[in-house]
């Protein structure tokens, strides 16, 4: 279904026990969505955040991420509404 949706899957998360997608928004790989996919007792935890740029300096992972907002919302959505039409 994420890949159906334009989601594209970059790793799992052993520490989390997470699995990790992106979705890109531009040519350059930024700004992406990320994506990240987890299984709570019977529930599928959806954590989606907004990468609007590359990490500054080389090995760093922070980012300037929106965890909220407009596009984010808006995209929560697509992701719902494409879950309801499977």
């Amino acid at each position: 279904m994420l890949r159906k949706i334009g989601y594209h899957f970059q790793r799992k998360d052993r520490g989390k026990n997470e699995l990790v997608f992106y979705h890109f928004l531009g040519p350059s790989g930024y700004p992406r969505f990320h994506l990240y996919l987890k299984v709570e007792k019977n529930n599928l935890i959806f954590n989606l955040h907004l990468d609007q740029r590359r990490p500054v300096y080389k090995g760093a992972i922070s980012h300037a991420g929106e965890y909220g907002g407009k596009v984010v919302i808006k995209e929560a959505e697509r992701i719902k509404k494409a879950l309801k039409e499977l």
